[in-house]
């Protein structure tokens, strides 16, 4: 895998992983919260969310680098 290969590949893992841990954790503002939507949560915690996708995203990354580099899942024509 060539190193912008493994880049982009990163990148893509990252943003399906990120919105997946989106919803963990969510609870929504009390009524009358003036300047809030109806269903904006009370406390999103991103920074959290985004170290946490970062660490899973990795370790996602490693698995499929580790199934390509040892050719478990070969995607050359045959």
């Amino acid at each position: 895998m060539s190193v912008i290969a493994g880049i982009g590949l990163y990148i893509i893992i990252w943003w399906v992983v990120i919105f997946t841990v989106l919803p963990y954790g969510v609870t929504p503002a009390p009524e009358g919260d003036i300047g809030h939507g109806s269903g904006a949560p009370a406390r999103p915690m991103l920074w959290r969310k985004v170290v946490i996708t970062t660490l899973l995203s990795a370790v996602v990354w490693l698995g499929i680098y580790a199934l390509i580099t040892f050719d478990l899942v070969s995607f050359r024509a045959r």
